[in-house]
């Protein structure tokens, strides 16, 4: 059964809205770095750390969804955690580039790969989350 802890009432556009995805957005974004960044010397390519903040940040999205529609969870709480922090954590530009760099490398069956293993992965954590926060 799903309690609040918090209650932030926002008003659409308004400045206490800004302020919670902020933030929301700057540890996110400072854990995405060190994420990506610790694990560049552990695997041949950078691109594998982001792959991994992006697939976190899906699961973590679809928990926050299904939590903020099963819960009643206060749009703030949504605004912080899901906009802010998970939304800084992943980064579909840089997944974007990190493609076009291994295909200007010449390099396109990992591309193809990393395409592929991104969206699959990025859905089924989705999914998983979300039916983690159906049944909270």
């Amino acid at each position: 059964m799903c309690r609040r802890s918090l209650e932030i009432n926002v008003v659409a556009g308004s400045a206490p809205e800004a302020v919670l995805v902020g933030l929301g957005a700057i540890p996110g974004a400072w854990l995405r770095l060190k994420v990506v960044n610790h694990f560049q010397p552990m695997v041949p390519k950078k691109h594998w750390g982001t792959f991994m903040v992006n697939v976190v940040a899906c699961f973590a999205l679809g928990l926050v969804l299904a939590l903020n529609e099963t819960c009643t969870a206060s749009t703030g709480i949504a605004l912080l955690m899901g906009v802010g922090f998970f939304g800084s954590l992943s980064t579909f530009s840089t997944f974007a580039v990190e493609l076009l760099n291994e295909l200007r490398a010449g390099q396109s069956l990992t591309a193809v790969v990393l395409a592929l293993a991104s969206i699959g992965a990025g859905l089924l954590a989705s999914a998983a989350g979300y039916a983690m926060g159906t049944h909270a």
